[in-house]
């Protein structure tokens, strides 16, 4: 029989699986129309309202492709919609926020040293959060900036730093990245759902219907798009940071993230540039290096050792007491210092290792409840941890570690005990 602990683990990978495989789809379908949009060249004897055409080779086949700047004469039985990936990769990654992020909120959400929320209060502010970004941002759009592109991407990067700041105050650095990734994903997909598909329905049925469609369509919804070609990139890297803690558990992570930002805008130019041949930008990987080396200083400007210091004197959850106080724990608090925390620590003494993977700590009882779930599916579910069980974990410690667990679970709520 299955223990709710481990449906839940593969619910969490269920989810993030396919996630990943939505956003690959969305990304990979943007960058090539981006890029297809951008090599498309006027040759003679293109068809009437033709803009463009490109031939390209794949597959061992040829493909002859050509884009109507608004639509073309007559509508085709064929027509192939490009959206379910985003729909699908936004409704997957908010899924796996509120699995991650909501039902761990004590956890992995809340930072008590930064703000006293309640998980009902944390939750409401990641949601409403995501909402209000997307207000913001349309507003700007449909505001007289919409005709200054370039200073309404100033606006949006100035926008998405005071998120990654205000973030930052209230939410673990874990989450505070991950938030502004959603946040980020969260324009994105709007856009598409909000601004990009109706305007092309409303052009697809002016056509339909005996119409000229307005142009006007085109250019909204080809600014929107712009803007997700943008941030795409450092979508990625916002939602991959929540493995690396000298990303997110640094005092300039929001910093860190700004640049990220950046980052996006120069590596995407290149490509962009290349595939518009209009030369061929080098400098934009000199400025991407130099902007990588800055993140890289402010990484470890300073470790937040103060951090560390704090958590060892703070006041366990009622959760984490529940843990603390279960049969067995004495035998688990015995086992995992000594098998963990040669590089769980505050100061690593394994080889290579600088930095507390992922930040988790087990040094302390109070290190050990905090992470019991983490413990339990690491080292004691599966074999995970150690690492190549380089600390020689016996299986007679991993039967304790699991022992432990399940006599603190049977007395806690299902929604915390995935905590």
């Amino acid at each position: 029989m299955f223990e709710m602990a481990i449906i839940w683990e593969w619910l969490a990978f269920a989810v993030r699986w396919l996630h990943v495989i939505t956003a690959m789809a969305w990304i990979g379908a943007s960058f090539y129309f981006i890029a297809l949009d951008l090599g498309l060249r006027k040759v003679p004897n293109m068809p009437e309202g033709a803009s463009g055409e490109e031939w390209q080779v794949h597959g061992g086949g040829f493909y002859h492709i050509q884009k109507y700047l608004v639509a073309p004469p007559n509508m085709p039985d064929h027509l192939i919609w490009h959206k379910w990936q985003s729909y699908f990769t936004w409704l997957s990654g908010v899924a796996l926020l509120m699995i991650v992020y909501w039902v761990g909120a004590e956890l992995y959400l809340i930072d008590a040293q930064k703000a006293d929320l309640s998980v009902f209060q944390g939750i409401v502010i990641s949601a409403a959060s995501l909402t209000l970004g997307w207000l913001i941002y349309d507003f700007l759009c449909k505001s007289s900036l919409g005709n200054r592109p370039t200073l309404l991407m100033v606006l949006l990067f100035v926008l998405l730093v005071a998120m990654a700041w205000g973030y930052n105050q209230i939410f673990t650095g874990r989450a505070a990245l991950l938030h502004l990734g959603a946040f980020t994903a969260t324009i994105m997909t709007a856009n598409v759902f909000f601004i990009i598909m109706p305007n092309q329905r409303i052009v697809v049925k002016d056509l339909q219907e005996g119409r000229t469609p307005d142009a006007k369509y085109g250019k909204i919804a080809k600014l929107r798009s712009t803007h997700n070609n943008y941030l795409t990139l450092p979508v990625i890297f916002l939602m991959l940071a929540n493995h690396y803690p000298l990303a997110f558990a640094t005092e300039y992570n929001w910093l860190i993230a700004a640049l990220v930002f950046l980052m996006g805008v120069t590596i995407r130019h290149y490509f962009n540039a290349l595939h518009a041949q209009k030369g061929n930008p080098t400098w934009t990987w000199l400025v991407s290096v130099v902007l990588f080396i800055l993140i890289m200083a402010l990484s470890t400007a300073p470790l937040m050792q103060e951090s560390y210091e704090q958590s060892e004197a703070r006041e366990l959850t009622r959760v984490e007491q529940v843990f603390a106080s279960a049969e067995g724990f004495d035998d688990a608090a015995s086992i995992i210092p000594g098998r963990c925390a040669m590089c769980h620590a505050r100061e690593p003494g394994y080889e290579g290792i600088h930095r507390a993977p992922k930040n988790i700590l087990l040094e302390t009882p109070a290190d050990i409840a905090k992470n019991a779930g983490l413990i339990y599916i690491q080292a004691g579910v599966s074999v995970a941890m150690p690492p190549a069980n380089v600390s020689y974990m016996e299986d007679a410690e991993r039967a304790m570690i699991r022992k432990w667990y399940r006599a603190a679970a049977k007395d806690l709520p299902f929604s915390l005990v995935m905590n």
